[in-house]
């Protein structure tokens, strides 16, 4: 929104609930649609007034498919950036909908990365990659952190920033904490009926488990002395490319978008190599700390983000 509103744009967010400008009943995730023509005349209210719409997500995942393909009316033939992030088929429950993405010739595509653009490219919808971007919001207070989750001064702490679900590759992740003897945080919940799982696996870790949400992202880094993300899926994933920015090792699996991180440069510690991580436990590689930096600056700031937007807008004629 900050983005689009230095380029010269007035912005409102449209919701179905929470901080929005204008509400509108019906576009919530578990909201039922009862009565569609209702809700697009509702939609049709809330934008009338709007000349360019950007939809977050709600037209390609179908975690409301009835308030999607109503938003898909009512945006027919209007200018409209579509941004996608999880279309259905990257989620198994997903695969039978075949109604999204929306797509329309007056619209435009957005995917946050190539291999989610591909994808879309071989479903007949042509799309512009931009990456999300992320910004350094601090140094973190190290000490006070570890103090808070009762972390010693000379342990060494691994952070899993994940909700805990089956793609997250909990089990690897506590493998690595028992290989190199450090401590593994886990900072999410339980979701999408893991809990069971979850609890099995944490009574039988041999390493301490810290689970214990933080809301401060630097803090979260400073504290850790490495990241692991071993995940075995992900339509992006965010903790590789914060580790990048705050400087920390990081453990990644081996799905497509890091497929594609690494392909850029990225040096991520394979799941496989518990020594090298060991190393950087002992003493942290400089050389691939300051790369993995530099490289987050250079394909993943919030400044990258708002001049591949500019050139979006200029070549659709939607620019102010």
């Amino acid at each position: 929104m900050t983005i689009f509103a230095n380029l010269g744009f007035d912005v409102l967010a449209v919701a179905g609930e929470g901080d929005a400008d204008r509400l509108v009943a019906g576009l919530g995730i578990d909201h039922a649609v009862e009565d569609p023509p209702a809700l697009e005349r509702a939609l049709s209210d809330a934008l009338s007034d709007v000349e360019l719409v950007v939809v977050e997500n709600l037209a390609t995942i179908p975690l409301n498919l009835p308030a999607s393909l109503a938003v898909g009316r009512v945006l027919a033939g209007r200018p409209a950036i579509l941004h996608h992030h999880d279309p259905p088929w990257h989620r198994a429950r997903f695969q039978h909908v075949t109604e999204l993405p929306l797509r329309d010739p007056a619209w435009r595509h957005v995917s946050i990365n190539h291999t989610a653009a591909s994808e879309m490219a071989a479903r007949g919808v042509h799309s512009t990659v931009i990456y999300n971007g992320f910004e350094h919001s601090g140094r973190g207070n190290r000490d006070s952190t570890r103090e808070m989750l009762g972390v010693d001064e000379g342990e060494r702490l691994l952070a899993h920033p994940v909700r805990a679900i089956e793609r997250k590759n909990v089990p690897g992740a506590i493998a690595l904490a028992e290989a190199t003897g450090a401590t593994y945080w886990l900072l999410g919940p339980a979701e999408e009926g893991y809990g069971h799982e979850l609890a099995r696996l944490l009574r039988a870790a041999q390493c301490r488990v810290i689970r214990h949400a933080w809301s401060g992202e630097a803090d979260i880094y400073a504290a850790a002395d490495a990241v692991v993300y071993p995940s075995v899926w992900e339509g992006f994933g965010n903790p590789p490319l914060e580790a990048a920015l705050y400087r920390r090792h990081c453990v990644v699996g081996h799905y497509p978008f890091a497929t594609e991180l690494r392909g850029l440069g990225f040096r991520f510690i394979d799941p496989s190599d518990t020594a090298t991580l060991h190393a950087c436990l002992e003493g942290p590689d400089h050389d691939t700390l300051e790369l993995n930096e530099r490289l987050v600056s250079e394909h993943f700031s919030v400044a990258r983000v708002a001049a591949d937007i500019a050139e979006l807008l200029d070549r659709a004629g939607w620019l102010p």
